[in-house]
């Protein structure tokens, strides 16, 4: 039996999720679920046993030390799911076009690798997305920067002017490639499940009974978002290099990845924070990943709404002391 949503409007859940390829994962206490639009316009859901209550071993509880662990085991189920739902897209064997002929490379990589193609592409895929953000982020935005400060009048050892420059270039990239990205159909898609997700969330935070009409009328940003989760870390990243007395262009890239997980961790403090407080204080920093939730979220249809709802359902726990955010 499906379980419903608490009495308690006024409780803030810990249920967190992510939009996948034509479907929504969502993650609890102890459960997590994944449901996913077919092509035959079906929803599949897959469940599994988490983690998330009170059980959680320490080091994914300890303040500042727990934000980068979970942040890691997102990013791991997420793109596991990920995964799982392009693949669930793929045409099923007999409705795709076998007859059409491949050429030599196609048909050995067929016979080599067979069903294992699709997850080894999606990998290299992943470390290639890994590389790039590394470049876009990291690398790319201290070269500019130290060659603009060498051809300048700008302070070579002005901490704060350097790392302030690097911080608004590396906001600029990440709004310019989101945007871009949204022009994309499919992302554009991904970002109206994504909507779906956190309109899900709020209803079911709201207390209502998780319909589609009942969804529809919540707002689709929300302060626990990735998103916003992102562009806090980009602000605190530039406040941590404030403080770091180095300045030539290689050393402050190791120095950058040597402190990405006390950035993650504070980070991640301050969305637990703004996820269950809402303070004017937290509302006012927690605007601006608001509005960039603008670009990454968009208004859902009925079905997508539909695929959220199913995902989040197993994920309501039976006892809701374990769904204290």
């Amino acid at each position: 039996m499906a379980k419903q949503p608490r009495e308690n409007p006024k409780h803030m859940t810990k249920i967190g999720g992510q939009a996948l390829i034509e479907g929504v994962m969502m993650k609890g206490a102890d459960t997590g679920a994944m449901a996913c639009r077919l092509p035959n316009g079906e929803i599949e859901v897959e469940t599994w046993p988490e983690n998330n209550g009170k059980h959680m071993p320490w080091y994914r509880k300890c303040p500042l030390v727990r934000g980068c662990f979970n942040f890691v085991q997102s990013m791991k189920d997420g793109y596991r799911c990920l995964t799982k739902s392009a693949e669930k897209q793929m045409p099923e064997d007999g409705e795709e076009e076998e007859e059409e002929e491949m050429n030599r490379f196609e048909k050995w990589l067929d016979d080599k690798l067979g069903d294992k193609i699709f997850g080894i592409i999606m990998t290299i895929g992943m470390i290639v997305g890994i590389a790039v953000a590394v470049g876009l982020f990291i690398f790319l935005p201290k070269f500019l920067i130290g060659q603009l400060i060498a051809h300048t009048a700008i302070p070579e050892n002005s901490r704060f002017v350097r790392s302030l420059l690097e911080g608004i270039l590396k906001i600029a990239i990440f709004l310019g490639y989101m945007a871009c990205t949204g022009m994309m159909k499919d992302i554009r898609r991904t970002y109206e499940y994504h909507g779906a997700e956190h309109k899900t969330i709020a209803c079911y935070e709201a207390g209502e009974e998780l319909t589609v009409e009942n969804v529809k009328k919540h707002t689709r940003f929300h302060p626990r978002c990735g998103t916003s989760f992102i562009f806090i870390t980009l602000i605190v990243s530039i406040l941590v290099m404030c403080i770091v007395p180095v300045y030539q262009v290689l050393p402050r890239i190791i120095v950058s990845i040597l402190l990405l997980p006390l950035v993650v961790g504070i980070s991640y403090e301050f969305i637990r924070i703004a996820g269950r407080s809402s303070s004017w204080l937290t509302r006012a920093l927690s605007w601006p990943g608001l509005q960039i939730q603008r670009i990454t979220t968009r208004e859902p249809d009925a079905s997508q709404i539909e695929c959220a709802i199913a995902a989040l359902k197993p994920c309501i726990p039976a006892d809701m002391e374990d769904d204290k955010w």
